[in-house]
């Protein structure tokens, strides 16, 4: 019997959450940094359920019908939480908003859910989507969660609330709450990043996301107490199902991190157990530690690859992996009892010391990182999924992981390879549709009721899967060949000159296509070559590129035409808005040198630093 028959009988969302306050009631649930008192704060699990229970009748108290969405638009933390599961008991839709996104984006979303209440931490966001001039027919009330951000007024239609004022209504609510959810009812709409078009709305159940919770649980084992460092914005299904769902259900602690620009800092100072990151942060925590190697005498870094080599062959041979020959595997044992510990301690002291899980999602891992990690005792656990699958389809484990591979189907998930090898799912976990959208909703699935990925994919002799790239970024050479494409294998001939048009896109807020841009700044911050071929030519690759950022430019100036975002010639991007969107990429996958990167622009720097100010302060 495996780990998920500890959730046995429960099909909610509100029902994961009430069985571990039963279970852990003093025990701490979640972690915040009050800027108030420059303190870090907590609460156990008794008293998140207590202020849950005092939104969901602050939430009865003003009217709020089940089915109705309610958009949140607020930073991880305890608030969110506890809009998002009262939200969720009462039977009302969340439909979270991105922190960071542009308030031409944040309106789409409101207005194509047909949300009727927003709640969100700052005034100012709110005036920032009233001033786009679009008009918000559904919405009715808008609920401000920081203190003293606002006064109860009217403005037209609009109802402005503060959350001292709701939950005072709600206090002296005494009629019965709505009933729970049932496991078949939305618990939310999960809009996709929009880089092939409008942003869609994927309607998600109770029954796809418990599914996804308890298969989750089965891959990776979170115990009592464990600490999830929360980072990754819960606007996405990654983070919302494994680093939010799974760690309340299993009786976790959340931690939730103060800005990006201080995550170092917060690794060290939290010192989590577990952490569900993407590929960069990894590859950037990788770099850091070779930049102080390469500063270190020439020796430190030869011992330290010597430990890696030696740590990544034990790996290997528990792993069902090929091993490595060396002529000096012979003194294995010797670097394993004096110098592989050591070098260890050194990787996970950028963690805080105390990291037993760590889960990289959203694209694949660079092998030099993984084969680090991995070799030094920290076995980064590979995924694969997407928000349609509420998200994880397939992974590895802790007691099995080959890090080439993003594991096997998850143990409730079927996988097919279609025409041209596409990925191809069927899992109770899979989304219910579109959210209005029924002709997107039938082109997602086949004839006979399977989810198209849209990726390449293969299974090895372990049955593990292998991702291969997408559909519709494959190369037809002239020998008739079908090449995915791919950064590692466009760079890998002419990278001086791909390199930089990479680093002027990234400044300008290009590529926001997440496949391309997790390997191309990793790239663009390893000194060390990447694998590939040299059956594409220089050209090619130009016009690969030039295709991508064509695309990207079209949809923006459309956003912008859309939501008059901004004033003068509408086919220039300003230098504003392509910031905030490099700051939403920077929170929503990965890029988290991108402010390193804009802050040796001298155009950039001074928005990056108004942005920073009022993003943070």
């Amino acid at each position: 019997m495996g780990r998920s028959s500890e959730l046995d009988g429960l099909t909610t969302l509100p029902e994961l959450l009430m069985q571990s306050i039963q279970k852990n009631g003093d025990r701490e649930a979640l972690r915040q940094y009050d800027r108030a008192t420059g303190k870090w704060e907590s609460w156990t699990y008794k008293e998140l359920g207590e202020h849950v229970l005092a939104w969901r009748r602050a939430f009865a108290a003003m009217g709020l019908k089940p089915g109705e969405r309610i958009a949140i638009l607020m930073p991880n933390g305890r608030d969110h939480v506890c809009a998002d599961q009262a939200a969720l008991a009462n039977g009302l839709i969340p439909v979270p908003l991105h922190a960071i996104d542009t308030p031409g984006a944040s309106a789409f979303i409101t207005i194509d859910s047909q949300a009727a209440t927003l709640v969100t931490n700052k005034l100012t966001r709110w005036q920032q989507i009233r001033a786009t001039g679009v008009p918000l027919p559904d919405l009715k009330n808008i609920i401000i969660t920081d203190p003293g951000e606002t006064e109860n007024k009217s403005e037209g239609r609009f109802h402005i609330r503060s959350l001292e004022s709701i939950l005072l209504e709600g206090a002296s609510w005494t009629e019965d709450l709505p009933a729970g959810p049932l496991e078949d009812d939305l618990a939310g709409i999960i809009y996709t990043s929009g880089t092939t078009g409008r942003p869609k709305g994927v309607m998600l159940t109770h029954r796809n996301i418990v599914s996804n919770v308890k298969a989750t649980l089965e891959c990776v084992s979170p115990k009592v107490g464990d600490t999830f460092l929360s980072f990754l914005p819960l606007s996405h299904t990654f983070e919302r199902t494994a680093g939010y769902y799974l760690a309340l259900a299993t009786g976790c602690i959340i931690a939730y991190n103060r800005s990006v620009l201080l995550l170092a800092e917060d690794l060290k100072t939290i010192k989590p157990t577990v952490i569900i990151s993407v590929p960069r942060v990894y590859e950037r925590i990788y770099a850091r530690v070779q930049d102080k190697l390469r500063k270190s005498r020439p020796i430190a870094k030869k011992l330290f690859d010597w430990a890696v080599e030696v740590g990544w062959r034990d790996f290997c041979r528990k792993n069902h992996l090929p091993v490595e020959k060396s002529g000096r595997s012979w003194l294995d044992g010797i670097v394993r009892a004096t110098l592989l510990h050591k070098m260890a301690n050194t990787l996970l002291s950028q963690f805080g010391g105390r990291l037993r899980i760590a889960i990289s999602g959203g694209a694949a891992l660079n092998h030099k990182v993984a084969r680090t990690f991995c070799g030094l005792g920290l076995p980064i656990i590979q995924g694969y999924g997407m928000t349609e699958a509420s998200p994880i389809i397939a992974g590895n484990c802790v007691e099995f992981n080959q890090p080439d591979t993003v594991g096997k189907p998850f143990c409730n998930v079927e996988i097919r390879l279609g025409e041209g090898n596409e990925i191809q799912v069927r899992a109770p976990s899979i989304m219910k549709g579109y959210w209005h959208r029924p002709e997107d909703t039938a082109a997602a699935f086949t004839k006979d009721g399977w989810l198209k990925t849209g990726d390449v994919g293969e299974f090895n002799a372990d049955g593990m899967l292998k991702i291969k790239g997408r559909i519709k970024e494959i190369i037809v050479t002239s020998t008739g060949e079908k090449i995915p494409v791919n950064l590692e294998f466009l760079c890998a001939d002419e990278k001086n000159e791909i390199a930089g048009v990479l680093r002027t896109l990234i400044k300008k807020g290009g590529f926001s296509e997440n496949h391309f841009q997790n390997q191309t700044l990793f790239f663009l911050n390893s000194k060390d070559s990447l694998p590939g071929t040299r059956e594409i030519s220089r050209k090619r690759c130009s016009n690969v590129i030039k295709n991508i950022v064509q695309q990207d430019y079209k949809r923006e100036r459309e956003r912008q035409n859309m939501f008059h975002v901004t004033k003068g010639d509408p086919g220039e991007v300003s230098m504003a808005i392509i910031s905030l969107d490099s700051f939403r990429t920077l929170l929503e996958e990965l890029s988290y040198d991108m402010v390193d990167e804009c802050l040796t622009d001298e155009m950039v720097k001074p928005v990056i630093q108004r942005k920073l100010k009022e993003l943070w302060e």
